[in-house]
């Protein structure tokens, strides 16, 4: 589909290096993985219009996530690695990207508006998993490859140091 055909969809203006900067000089020297997945989930959430929501879910215990810092409406509160997209990308190490979250099984629907996701496992500095990093979009198929790399790059830079 072109953007001619889906009038509704934002085309990203997303300058992924630049956000990657200042997120990096906004961190440096700041240890505390909370205060760092603040930081994060603000400056994505307001980079571009496509993100509905944008934040992280904690592993609290085994095979267990609560929401931690986010930007958008209200979130799930607890999402088990067996469950919806976060649990699979908690449950495999592996990035998950989703056109239609819809089509995705099991799928948990914190927000009715959610058309497309993004998530991103995160370790910390002792490889350990701390969590995933969850973006939402209100449009459909609006996350490529090229996001999840640069992401996938942030985050370890933010996280693993």
């Amino acid at each position: 589909m072109t953007m001619a055909e889906a009038p509704d969809q934002v085309r990203s203006t997303l300058d992924h290096d630049d956000l990657h900067k200042r997120i990096m000089a906004l961190v440096a020297g700041e240890t505390d993985e909370v205060a760092l997945m603040a930081t994060v989930a603000c400056e994505v959430h307001h980079s571009d219009d496509r993100f509905d929501w944008t934040g992280f879910y904690r592993v609290v215990a085994p095979e267990l996530m609560k929401i931690g810092p986010y930007q958008g409406g209200h979130g799930c509160l607890v999402i088990p690695f067996s469950r919806g997209v976060c649990g699979a990308a908690a449950r495999t190490g592996q990035s998950q990207l989703i056109p239609d979250v819809d089509a995705f099984p099991d799928h948990i629907a914190c927000a009715s508006s959610t058309r497309s996701e993004l998530v991103l496992p995160v370790w910390g500095c002792d490889g350990a998993l701390i969590g995933v990093f969850d973006i939402d979009s209100d449009q459909p198929d609006a996350f490529q490859k090229a996001d999840a790399d640069a992401f996938r790059k942030m985050l370890d830079d933010v996280f693993r140091g």
